[in-house]
């Protein structure tokens, strides 16, 4: 699995996949190089990140998510803890949700 943080807080990318192209051409390398599912997160879950709110977080993940389908088959992961993120990421494709919450944030998530 490869992981695309489009977050500009990352701790692990230092914020480099912010932009939608960056971020396409990042995921497409990490397929050539034989991912098997690329994992997509718009807000940071490191120790006392800011939360972002929903209309950032999708402006932010579902360009991505559409972009990846048009352009590779790899399947798509989205990683949310908010509802409306993950109807609209599978609705652009996403065929995963990493929740990391398990849902206990808002029990409408399943």
């Amino acid at each position: 699995m490869g992981i695309l943080n489009v977050t500009p807080d990352s701790f692990s990318d230092g914020g480099s996949y912010v932009d939608v192209p960056k971020a396409v051409d990042r995921a497409l390398e990490m397929v050539e190089e034989g991912v098997d599912l690329v994992d997509i997160g718009g807000e940071s879950t490191r120790p006392n990140a800011a939360d972002v709110d929903v209309a950032e977080e999708l402006r932010r993940v579902v360009p991505v998510v559409e972009a990846l389908v048009a352009q590779s088959s790899i399947p798509l992961s989205v990683d949310t803890r908010k509802v409306r993120v993950a109807r609209e990421a599978v609705q652009a494709g996403a065929v995963i949700i990493n929740d990391v919450e398990a849902n206990r944030q808002d029990p409408s998530m399943w």
